[in-house]
């Protein structure tokens, strides 16, 4: 397969699509933006595409909670097309306000669950207010994932939002996640270690940035690296030097480099 094909999901409220993007073109993608109500009334189609992306923003204006309304869409109007092309294999992102979709649709972290009670979620953050800041992730368990397999630095990312503390309804759920290997990115102090506020910018438990589901396949993450693809978006890059790239391409690149070989 020669192309890539990405759709980029948006709504009233969306405002990360067009870096999202920026994003996987970067990363040598084709890239359909598409409002939610062509998909309702069937005007695009899903299967057509490898990759499908859920971006950043407020979607509806987090009213109820973030990302709900929209999530609350996803399962009432096009849920059949998006399981089946989640079991071909296909790849889910949901980055930010996406994240909070993917749970509260239940995609994740087991969509094969989708139909039971939801099991964790991103809740306002600890220390009340909205947080946009540079945060240091460290991939965990980066082979599991396909969009992180061969990551084995830390990864500069900003955060943009009010509700990103991830929480799971019991020990239990996040014990299942560990050892499933679930756990994806965790906010750490600059040097690695783990860290509290404001290292970690909404006190998740654990640290927890972003998660996958058991197939690796399907990702979420609050970070946002779509910000960080070209190597002049980081803030101190005229004091610290300029990278080759900025640190979330490689995330995009690794998805569309597993997608072209795969699917």
């Amino acid at each position: 397969m020669n192309s890539v094909r990405v759709l980029i999901l948006r709504t009233a409220g969306t405002n990360c699509d067009l870096e999202t993007a920026h994003a996987f073109e970067r990363a040598g993608a084709e890239v359909g933006l598409v409002h939610i109500n062509r998909l309702k009334l069937h005007e695009v189609e899903l299967a057509p595409y490898h990759i499908f992306a859920i971006p950043g923003g407020f979607t509806y204006g987090d009213d109820i909670a973030a990302g709900k309304i929209l999530a609350n869409e996803l399962r009432r109007f096009i849920f059949d097309e998006i399981s089946q092309f989640i079991a071909q294999g296909r790849l889910v992102l949901g980055i930010c306000n996406g994240f909070q979709v993917l749970v509260k649709a239940g995609l994740l972290p087991d969509p094969a669950n989708a139909d039971g009670p939801q099991q964790v979620t991103l809740t306002y953050n600890d220390s009340g207010r909205f947080e946009d800041r540079w945060v240091w992730l460290r991939v965990v368990n980066g082979d599991r994932c396909v969009f992180t397999r061969g990551i084995g630095h830390l990864l500069h990312m900003p955060v943009a939002h009010a509700e990103g503390k991830f929480i799971a309804k019991e020990s239990t759920v996040l014990q299942r996640l560990q050892t499933a290997g679930s756990i994806t990115f965790e906010y750490v102090h600059p040097e690695g270690r783990p860290a509290d506020y404001p290292w970690n910018p909404n006190g998740s438990i654990g640290g927890i940035a972003g998660i996958c589901d058991a197939s690796g396949r399907i990702l979420g993450l609050m970070p946002h690296p779509e910000r960080h693809v070209d190597p002049t978006q980081h803030p101190r890059w005229t004091r610290e030097g300029l990278k080759h790239e900025g640190d979330g391409l490689v995330i995009f690149r690794n998805a569309v480099e597993f997608a072209r070989k795969h699917l």
